[in-house]
């Protein structure tokens, strides 16, 4: 770690995924495609993958640091009063232990646990690469285990909550990553137990300006990545409290509004690029809330929201047009098929390539499942998926229509034949929930399939996100 504190910045800007694309799951492949035939909300309204690639392939990457953490530091306390500090702990005391290999050791045997290959913290360097490694892995509950190390060695482990410390950039990012894990692992209560000291972000001591400006060299503006305020605004959907979350990003938006109009009107130098990341932002904190206007059923909110961010999009053909598609499928669960349909032609009179046909396709699909023609919606995903034969949601989807076809022999098969073909991307949540309930309706050794499902995701998955007994729903064979 030479040098340390010269690399932290970019260190920290690996997991940052600022923003993040917010279109991801209509084109997606593995499991961060979204789950059947039936109109699903896109993945990108209702969750959110907060683990970057290397962020420095994004198109903010130029933006410096000054403008990039812009964010009004809280006002001194009052003569006599101490500041409010943030003072986190990680809240277990052991780590994270591997539900599939116990699953293994439990219901097969000794010799077929030990088939599992899966790096562990003890594996990978004790930093920032070896978490990377880990994550670029799979390896979920492994970095998180390496994330409490790691905030271990910065006074910030088990046992250390309540505690003042000093906060860095680096010390935030790994606090951002861990809560991020554990939301993606589905770990809600350990998440809320932790981001709690967080707050909102707005204690003085996450600002650069509460320490001397020797440690810093003169920054100004939040240590913390805005990504990581995102997170702890969204984190009470997934503890049951939309209107929470709701309140807290209408708050967010509101300040990332007012930055956003700053730069649209000022003349500093970077200006223009600072303005379009904070509009990434701005839409990004959007999303968020039509997510939540999802989750309460507002969808008069939802409609304003989204015609806001097509409005936003107009320049970008591509994105635009992806959000029509995202639209229509929105308006399908809801039961406003002539709405949706309206909402994909309006998307297919943009500008076409070959992902924007795949998208196509399963907008007429979608349409034409929800009119129970699932014959011609077949046709549609194969077609599609002969077009993108990674995107694994089109494997579900043709699964279903072969189900709801009365064909439940075939579309076991097709779904038995991907996995076969492509383990490691077939083997997602999806995928793994709609065949273990088929095997369930053929009724035959269901059973055994399981377990042979559970022996193909010992030896090729690293980390499921949703539990075991969800995917095969082994609560029935154990």
């Amino acid at each position: 770690m030479a040098n340390h504190k010269k690399s932290e910045p970019n260190i920290s800007k690996y997991f940052a995924n600022d923003p993040p694309s917010c279109f991801d799951s209509l084109t997606a492949d593995e499991d961060r495609s979204g789950g059947g035939a039936g109109g699903t909300v896109p993945d990108s309204y209702l969750s959110y993958d907060y683990l970057a690639n290397n962020v420095e392939s994004r198109p903010y990457a130029s933006v410096p640091d000054s403008l990039r953490d812009l964010w009004e530091s809280p006002r001194a306390p009052a003569a006599g009063s101490p500041p409010v500090l943030t003072m986190p702990g990680v809240s277990v005391a052991t780590d994270l232990t591997d539900p599939i290999q116990e699953a293994v050791g439990l219901l097969v045997d000794a010799n077929e646990a030990q088939q599992r290959r899966l790096l562990l913290p003890d594996n990978v360097t004790q930093d920032e690469r070896g978490l990377r490694e880990l994550i670029e892995n799979g390896c979920f509950r492994s970095a998180v285990n390496l994330t409490a190390r790691l905030l271990t060695i910065k006074q910030q482990g088990f046992g250390h909550a309540g505690h003042a410390v000093k906060h860095s950039p680096h010390s935030l990012q790994l606090w951002f990553t861990r809560l991020a894990l554990l939301v993606k692992l589905g770990q809600y209560e350990i998440a809320r137990v932790e981001a709690e000291p967080f707050g909102t972000l707005n204690n003085p001591d996450v600002f650069y300006e509460f320490y001397h400006p020797d440690m810093h060299a003169d920054r100004k503006g939040s240590m913390a990545p805005f990504a990581f305020r995102l997170l702890l605004a969204d984190l009470p959907i997934y503890l049951g409290a939309p209107r929470v979350a709701l309140d807290r990003l209408t708050e967010l938006l509101a300040i990332v509004s007012q930055i956003k109009v700053y730069f649209d009107r000022a003349t500093v130098p970077h200006a223009k690029e600072a303005g379009e990341l904070w509009t990434a932002r701005e839409n990004r904190v959007l999303h968020s809330i039509v997510n939540c206007a999802l989750v309460v059923k507002d969808y008069g909110l939802v409609e304003q929201l989204l015609g806001r961010l097509t409005e936003s999009a107009a320049s970008n053909v591509q994105q635009k047009r992806t959000l029509l598609s995202a639209w229509g499928r929105i308006r399908l669960q809801c039961g406003d098929i002539m709405g949706a349909e309206r909402k994909f032609a309006e998307a297919r009179r943009l500008k076409e390539d070959k992902t924007s046909a795949v998208i196509d396709l399963i907008d007429r699909g979608l349409f034409a499942v929800a009119q129970n023609d699932f014959q011609g919606a077949l046709a549609l995903f194969q077609k599609a998926s002969s077009l993108a034969p990674a995107n694994t949601m089109l494997y579900n989807n043709m699964g279903v229509c072969l189900l709801y076809s009365g064909k439940l022999k075939e579309a076991i098969s097709m779904y038995e034949g991907a996995i076969q073909r492509n383990p490691k991307p077939c083997l997602n949540e999806s995928l793994l929930v709609n065949l273990s309930t088929l095997y369930e309706l053929e009724s035959n050794n269901a059973k055994e399939k399981k377990i042979n499902l559970l022996k193909l995701v010992n030896r090729h998955r690293a980390d499921l996100t949703v539990g075991l007994d969800v995917c095969l729903k082994l609560q029935t064979i154990v």
